[in-house]
């Protein structure tokens, strides 16, 4: 371990094997714009509210986190880095809630000038409201069991309401005008028989309520009737369910006797291998990767020894937001889609990591800052992991007429965090690769939701357990890539395989080729992968060239897997457009962060993505960003019950003629083991 990677560190042992732990500081470091926010800057966030008269016992920040420094221009390409940054104002945006019922404010402070830079007074009638806020979860169980209708729909199901608990959901926008401009949420009842209880396995059907969290009211109770509640327990540590433990399992043992191959400096500037970035945070995001660079040593003739050249390849990646739709017409569902980034803030939720449980290895971790719903700086202990991870070969050839027998290993540097989300948790996790290869995955897991299942044979739900469905669900994410290769303009082509018909030049019928199609304005951006096409999208930098006279590129090698099943026409098509399509270009702009727009809860539809687009602005040598949707189409099996073992989804980032030849040819060959030997 390199001196300067950690600041402090200490050594666990979890469950009889080894695992080195590393934390690394997270205060933010003098003059760098992309170092973590530090609970000295959000306690100034709060001061400088109360300085100016926008905070008061009834005031409660639903968001605050950093605002991202002013784009850098290609001539800053040759300074990347934190250490290289100059001193920025370090803002933070804030929205600011009143639970007495006062309209909300969007704000932006200045904690270098301790001054507020801008007070937005929001109408949520037309902007829909702010994020759900941790404290109006418990409110929402409170209101209902002081409501006669509420009590007296659970009296008719012989159900305790001590047992009952209720899962406060996003309300959505649907055919209820009388909820604009009221922050409502929506409820679903499940039954707890014990503190221990699993309250998933237990739905109470026919049966939800419309909540009102400001005014403490209750809108409406629908009520369907009565429906049997499943009883089999999903208790899923319960011996009754797990039987004995497997004893088959030997250690599994990751050491790095030397330390991990990386440095951490500046609280969260990682430099591995040939790679470096910053790690940064967001309540919203999660993760955010800011300044993702790249040291070339290639040069124009065959490789000689030569001082790297830092190559910016992104200047910002995140998961911008992540919609849940469900796909249960019933009456007491069909509501029910949930955007865990835009309405629930899936970075405020973040897991503190275990070491040898959530990571295991040589692990660093960071613990980011943040702010609660009073203003207070709240530490995630953990909440961030990063390890190396060999990950199989990287190049291998044995050929006879040389006499090579050549191979070296991969290996990748993990950066990634952990949310829960009320019965989801979500792993999101960035691969860097040692051939430049970028890589993210989202990992799902943890229960799935659950409802009274109607009967064989019903279209819109799968069978668990005796009694117990799931309804058909999407997990739908987007990523925004803010792309910077070499720190020039970007242009987007789509590439297609193409079979080229027998006939004339193609006598033998074999030959097949590519399209590529330039994607030049905002109007064309949106784009829907294709994979019997083999599509791909290919970013690059027209004016920059390599050795043979072609752009620089990456190419995004997506999934292919559904998009939005919900109709065009739907409350949540129009609401979550950007999961209409695999891909979306648009122009850069540092006020067009989120492709849902702003504010998502209660939003009716239109902004983000489509109100970027609908500006039709030139794309072919711009500044840009590519926002990618990827996900999963669930129908739940009986082996997602009682807990869902992991899923997988994500994408790729590929060098596409970015390096002049393989960026892998210094990479040195693997330590010789007792038994064995890799050829040099």
């Amino acid at each position: 371990m390199s001196t300067e990677t950690p600041t402090s560190q200490t050594h666990e042992t979890s469950q009889g094997v080894g695992h080195a732990c590393h934390s690394a500081a997270a205060e933010a470091t003098e003059g760098s714009a992309y170092a973590l926010a530090s609970a000295e800057e959000i306690n100034a966030v709060r001061e400088v509210l109360a300085e100016v008269g926008r905070w008061s016992e009834t005031t409660r920040i639903a968001y605050l986190g950093l605002v991202d420094p002013p784009r850098r221009s290609a001539a800053d390409a040759e300074h990347d880095g934190a250490s290289a940054e100059a001193p920025v104002d370090r803002r933070f945006r804030a929205f600011v809630h009143d639970i007495s019922g006062g309209r909300p404010h969007d704000v932006v402070v200045s904690v270098t000038h301790r001054s507020l830079v801008s007070d937005v007074e929001l109408d949520t009638a037309v902007m829909g409201e702010l994020p759900v806020m941790a404290e109006e979860f418990e409110a929402v169980e409170e209101i209902l069991n002081a409501d006669g209708r509420w009590l007296e729909a659970l009296a008719a199901r012989e159900l305790d309401v001590a047992k009952v608990r209720v899962a406060p959901l996003s309300a959505g926008v649907f055919e209820y005008p009388e909820e604009k401009g009221r922050r409502i949420l929506r409820g679903l009842a499940f039954v707890q028989e014990s503190p221990e209880d699993l309250p998933w396995a237990h739905p109470v059907d026919g049966l939800v309520a419309y909540v009102d969290i400001v005014n403490r009211s209750v809108d409406q109770i629908l009520d369907f009737g009565p429906v049997p509640v499943p009883s089999e327990h999903g208790n899923f540590t319960d011996p009754e369910l797990t039987g004995p433990l497997r004893t088959s399992q030997r250690p599994i043992e990751i050491t790095q006797p030397e330390g991990p191959s990386f440095t951490v400096t500046g609280g969260n500037h990682v430099e591995w291998e040939r790679w470096s970035l910053d790690v940064g945070f967001d309540v919203r995001e999660g993760l955010v990767l800011h300044n993702i660079a790249f040291d070339d040593v290639a040069s124009d003739s065959p490789r000689k020894a030569s001082a790297p050249r830092r190559r910016r390849i992104l200047d910002r990646a995140s998961i911008a937001e992540m919609v849940v739709p469900y796909g249960d017409p019933s009456p007491v569902r069909s509501w029910q889609n949930y955007f865990d980034t835009g309405e629930y803030l899936v970075g405020q939720y973040a897991n503190s990591l275990e070491l040898g449980c959530d990571c295991l290895g040589e692990i660093t971790y960071l613990s980011p800052v943040v702010s609660d719903s009073f203003g207070n700086p709240r530490t995630i202990r953990n909440g961030i992991c990063m390890h190396e991870e060999d990950w199989s070969i990287l190049a291998k050839h044995s050929d006879l007429w040389a006499g090579v027998d050549y191979v070296r290993r991969n290996r990748r540097l993990v950066i990634s965090f952990f949310t829960t989300i009320g019965n989801y948790d979500y792993g999101f996790y960035w691969y860097l690769y040692l051939d430049g290869t970028i890589e993210f995955e989202a990992k799902a897991t943890g229960v799935v939701f659950t409802s009274a299942y109607p009967g064989k044979g019903y279209e819109y739900a799968s069978e668990l357990a005796p009694g117990l469905g799931a309804p058909f669900h999407q997990h739908l994410f987007s990523a925004r890539l803010d792309f910077a290769l070499d720190g020039g303009p970007n242009r987007v082509e789509e590439e297609d395989a193409v079979r080229v018909p027998l006939g004339p030049g193609n006598e033998r019928g074999n030959a097949f080729t590519r399209r590529r199609t330039v994607i030049r304005r905002e109007s064309e951006g949106a784009r829907s992968a294709d994979m019997a096409a083999g599509r791909t999208w290919i970013v690059s930098n027209p004016e920059s060239l390599n050795r043979l006279g072609e752009p620089i590129g990456y190419k995004l090698h997506p999934q292919g897997q559904p998009m939005l099943l919900a109709d065009p026409s739907s409350s949540v098509a129009r609401r979550a457009a950007f999961a209409i399509r695999d891909l979306w270009v648009t122009a850069y702009d540092e006020a067009e962060r989120y492709p849902t727009g702003d504010f998502v809860n209660q939003h009716s539809g239109g902004a983000g993505l489509p109100a970027f687009q609908a500006r039709d602005r030139d794309l072919d040598g711009t500044q840009l960003v590519v926002w990618h949707t990827f996900g999963l189409t669930h129908f739940p099996r009986t082996e997602d019950w009682p807990i869902m073992p992991v899923d997988h989804v994500g994408f790729r980032l590929r060098p596409e003629g970015f390096f002049d030849r393989s960026p892998v040819l210094d990479v040195p060959p693997s330590a010789p083991r007792e038994g064995g030997h890799c050829h040099p």
